[in-house]
Formats: C-alpha cells, sequence, structure tokens
C-alpha cells in the first residue's frame, strides 16, 4: 500500500486460522440413556446436540444419534386343566409365575402368568349285576373295564372306570309226570 508519505508499504499479516471441531456419536438404549458429555439422561429418540469450546477457543459440537428401545411387561390371566405349558415350563399348581427374558429389540421383557389349575376326576366303581347292567346309557352283558369320558363342574375333562362283574341267571327245566297230585 502507500504509506502518507506516498511510499510502497508492506504489511505482513501472520494469521492463524483455528478451526471448530465436531464429533458424532450414534447410540442404542433400552428405556433410558444417560450421555457421558453432558450428563444428561434421555428417554426418547432422537438428535442432541450439545456445544462447548475446544482447545483452540473454537466452538466444539457433540452430537448424539440416539435410538431409544423400550422394555416390556405383560401380564396374562389363563385357566387350564391339570397342567400349563408356558415359556418352556410345565406349570401343574395354580399361582402367579413370572418370566424374564428379551424382547425382539433385545430389551428386557418381563411376562407374568397368573394361572388357575383345575384338576380332572379319575374315580372307579365296581358294580355286580345279574345278566345285564345299565351304565351311561347302554346296556352292558358282558363282565370286564368300562370307562366314561365326563367334564366336571370344574370343566375338565374326567374319567370314570367301570369295574362291571355280570353273573348269569340259571335257567332249568324239568319234567315230570304225576297222577292225581305233584307237590
Amino acid at each position: 500500500y502507500t504509506n502518507a508519505s506516498g511510499c510502497d508499504s508492506t504489511h505482513t499479516l501472520n494469521l492463524t486460522i483455528n478451526n471448530s471441531t465436531s464429533n458424532t456419536t450414534t447410540a442404542t438404549a433400552c428405556d433410558t440413556y444417560t450421555w457421558s458429555v453432558n450428563g444428561q439422561t434421555y428417554t426418547t429418540s432422537g438428535t442432541y446436540t450439545d456445544v462447548s469450546t475446544n482447545a483452540v477457543g473454537c466452538d466444539h459440537t457433540e452430537t448424539l444419534v440416539l435410538t431409544i428401545n423400550n422394555s416390556t411387561t405383560s401380564t396374562t390371566t389363563h385357566t387350564a386343566c391339570d397342567s400349563y405349558a408356558w415359556n418352556g415350563s410345565t406349570y401343574t399348581s395354580s399361582g402367579t409365575f413370572t418370566w424374564i427374558g428379551q424382547n425382539s429389540v433385545g430389551c428386557d421383557s418381563t411376562a407374568t402368568l397368573n394361572l388357575t389349575i383345575n384338576n380332572s376326576d379319575v374315580t372307579t366303581s365296581s358294580v355286580t349285576a345279574c345278566d345285564s347292567y345299565i351304565w351311561d346309557g347302554d346296556t352292558l352283558t358282558i363282565s370286564g373295564s368300562y370307562d366314561n369320558t365326563y367334564t366336571n363342574v370344574s370343566g375338565c375333562d374326567s374319567i370314570h372306570t367301570l369295574n362291571l362283574t355280570i353273573n348269569s341267571s340259571n335257567t332249568v327245566s324239568s319234567s315230570a309226570t304225576a297222577c292225581d297230585s305233584y307237590i
């Protein structure tokens, strides 16, 4: 440039350019996520930013791309006869049972089963009859063991076994000839 005296002059600028910095973190968590950059806890998916000053005095932007997956809970009430298979276990008595595993997104899944077990009935009776016996609408004439399946008051299939003995009547025939009287 030309100075005030009309002479050429040179001005030298020693320039240092300091740059802003940034960093992006992608995270997936179950239910909540605490970001170490700012100590905040997040419960919903989204993109979050935090701006601070870097070592050279320029902006530093941290970006969090967050996916929050949720845990699941469920409660089922069921009534069964004798036993019930649920999540790999077989239950034979009433009660409340809990299963903890992972859901389809890798988070805790807690399932509760309120179970009522009703029992089937198994009964046996023994009967002796002459010639025939009527049981459950059927006329039985042969000795043996017979089963009758029915639904009990709890709604469960039940079995009653009849041990039947049939004794045959005797038929006797005789001939007699008498004069005047016969006793």
